[in-house]
């Protein structure tokens, strides 16, 4: 679904990411674990066309990306949540959603229609008339999660979904996403720096580290690798 081939970005002279080749395929869960500036969130930027590709080429469904203006990413099916959360906040939740819903392109993937979502956050249901500014931080992270599914998404790229929580709120939103891809099979692709957790939900996971890949491998490969328990896992 998702190839991505000798990647390199740039900032203002500064290299951000070098040399980066991944894949993702249809239906898998992949995590992207690192410690900050390894060039996680560059990665992101660079597939939803926010950050300057300097090399390689990004395919999505065999299209290439440099030939797709980033306004029309989302219609291809890609949602990327971002760091922060970055709801709208002077909107309802409803209306978050329905913003979401707009680039959905004729696509209907299972459970991502608006009645769907809510019955996955309860918790957006009960403030769907509620100003997404007013919400707690969790709660934030549900809306933007949902904000995401709302478009059928054909690949999910959650960046950062623990930032700012507390732990038990942070489980929680483990949970959900989990659940996401249990039930409808979604692709997700998602950057976490709680490295545990991240590797203990995906399927496969890559490593990066000050914009270079360091590692790759199935969940047991990585959860059992001595450098990467030592390096990023703490263990």
């Amino acid at each position: 679904m998702l190839k991505v081939e000798r990647l390199s970005v740039a900032y203002d002279g500064l290299v951000a990411l070098r040399d980066i080749t991944l894949e993702v395929h249809a239906g898998e869960f992949v995590s992207i674990i690192g410690p900050n500036g390894a060039g996680k969130t560059s990665l992101f930027k660079a597939i939803s066309g926010q950050a300057p590709v300097v090399a390689g080429t990004i395919l999505f469904e065999d299209r290439d990306l440099a030939q797709v203006e980033p306004s029309q990413r989302a219609h291809l099916g890609i949602a990327h949540v971002p760091e922060g959360r970055q709801v709208f906040a002077q909107m309802t939740v409803e209306e978050n959603l329905l913003l979401g819903a707009s680039a959905r392109g004729g696509r209907n993937t299972p459970g991502t229609d608006i009645d769907s979502i809510y019955a996955f956050f309860p918790r957006l249901a009960e403030r769907r008339r509620q100003l997404a500014g007013t919400l707690s931080g969790g709660e934030q992270q549900m809306l933007a999660v949902g904000r995401g599914l709302a478009s059928s998404p054909r690949l999910l790229m959650l960046d950062e979904p623990s930032m700012g929580l507390a732990p038990a709120i942070v489980d929680q939103i483990f949970d959900a996403i989990r659940e996401l891809h249990r039930r409808a099979g979604l692709t997700i692709v998602m950057v976490e720096q709680r490295a545990v957790e991240a590797l203990e939900s995906c399927d496969r996971g890559y490593v990066l580290s000050t914009g270079s890949l360091a590692g790759k491998g199935t969940r047991e490969q990585l959860l059992a690798d001595r450098n990467i328990k030592s390096a990023y896992l703490g263990l």
